[in-house]
């Protein structure tokens, strides 16, 4: 009795040991990730100048926490006992110098890297080194991984982020685990409780719907990356979810593009995480940015992820259930030039059979609030009539009276 008793205390051990860290992701995380822009080019004063500005510049305030140094902030070649260096060059404070800055502005600190040999900038990867990795994130106090899937051979993509997993949970500091495969192995079937985010396509780039190609991979614009995968949504929620890679607001489309990157990324409960120099931000960047009331419907506590209602005009219709029996709605003007919107609430059913979900606008009457001009748009009693830019978004939100 005394052997089986053991033996299921060890097997309860192995369990626990092999989960991820529960109770983090709760909601999509927010933050900044320094490779939009910077790529590996990247030093402790850039970081720091970054924590202030989320400070400066009301993004905490907005939600946002994460800080993300990228792929390039190792030296070249691992220590003499295998361990990874930060550059003393670019880094020369060290790596937990610079989480204890980060930390002292409330906010959180992440690191890259990846499961193959080699990063994808040709920095060591973590490839036999995972546990060892994973104590001096530790030592250093890093609360958030991104985990790249460059120089993998012939890896099993499941096993090779189980054992980063592994790594973590034994270090015994509790991490954001963000899986980067870009969607090649279908993550969303088995990436639940093996990390709290990953990636579903390739790596974004600033244009509306472009694809540019590098030779064996290419980047994917906007509307390229949201219709890149089906069926997936529901395998998002809180504590897991479809990330459709690091925003690009602020890198040069134009505002009306940037509202809509911002508000379909809001709409699909993706992380929200900015990819711009925040040093040199626009006003009209940053009023995106800390759009509280859109930021709120990435954050409904129901984590829902939207999807496509119909495509009227040239005006596509994206819909999300919210808490307390709200919807967001993102009305998108897929033209170049503007239209008009004449919406009849009764005109077709809106609701969503994945959650058993109903916009019973026969029964109840909803106030609509449009996310972006933060303005009342009257009830659900009326049609909604509004003039849409092109290639611009109206983003509502109806809650009921």
């Amino acid at each position: 009795m005394r052997k089986l008793t053991f033996l299921l205390f060890i097997l309860l051990i192995n369990v626990l040991q092999s989960q991820k860290f529960d109770n983090l992701a709760q909601t999509p995380p927010m933050g900044w990730n320094s490779w939009n822009t910077f790529a590996t080019d990247i030093n402790e004063e850039l970081v720091k100048d970054i924590a202030d500005a989320f400070i400066d510049l009301g993004l905490k305030d907005a939600g946002y926490e994460y800080i993300v140094l990228d792929d390039g902030w190792s030296t070249r070649e691992r220590g003499e006992n295998g361990e990874l260096i930060a550059d003393p060059k670019k880094f020369p404070s060290g790596m937990k110098a610079l989480a204890d800055y980060i930390h002292s502005k409330g906010l959180k600190f992440g690191l890259y890297n990846c499961a193959g040999s080699k990063t994808c900038a040709g920095y060591p990867g973590s490839r036999g080194h995972e546990y060892q990795d994973a104590k001096t994130y530790a030592s250093w106090d890093v609360d958030y991984l991104k985990y790249d899937w460059c120089n993998t051979g012939k890896l099993n993509a499941e096993e090779a982020y189980i054992t980063m997993r592994d790594g973590l949970k034994a270090a015994k500091r509790p991490v954001v685990f963000s899986i980067c495969e870009w969607g090649d192995n279908e993550p969303w079937k088995w990436g639940k409780d093996v990390g709290h985010l990953w990636r579903v396509t390739g790596d974004i780039t600033p244009c509306w719907d472009c694809e540019l190609g590098h030779g064996n991979w290419s980047s994917w614009g906007i509307w390229k990356i949201i219709n890149m995968r089906k069926g997936i949504r529901e395998a998002s929620g809180p504590g897991h979810w479809n990330d459709f890679d690091m925003m690009e607001v602020g890198n040069g489309m134009t505002q009306g593009e940037d509202r809509v990157h911002f508000g379909m990324w809001a709409l699909f409960a993706s992380p929200l995480i900015m990819g711009n120099d925040l040093r040199a931000a626009s006003k009209e960047t940053l009023e995106i940015l800390t759009n509280k009331e859109v930021i709120s419907v990435n954050q409904d506590p129901l984590g829902i992820q939207g999807f496509r209602f119909m495509n009227e005009n040239d005006i596509e219709i994206w819909i999300k259930p919210l808490a307390n029996d709200g919807w967001a709605i993102n009305f998108v003007n897929m033209s170049e030039s503007k239209k008009e919107l004449n919406y009849d609430w009764k005109k077709e059913h809106i609701g969503d059979n994945t959650v058993n979900r109903n916009l019973e606008v026969d029964k109840f009457t909803y106030e609509i609030r449009d996310l972006f001009k933060k303005q009342d748009l009257g009830t659900t009693k009326n049609n909604l009539k509004a003039t849409i830019e092109g290639h611009d978004i109206l983003m509502v939100k109806l809650k009921k009276k």
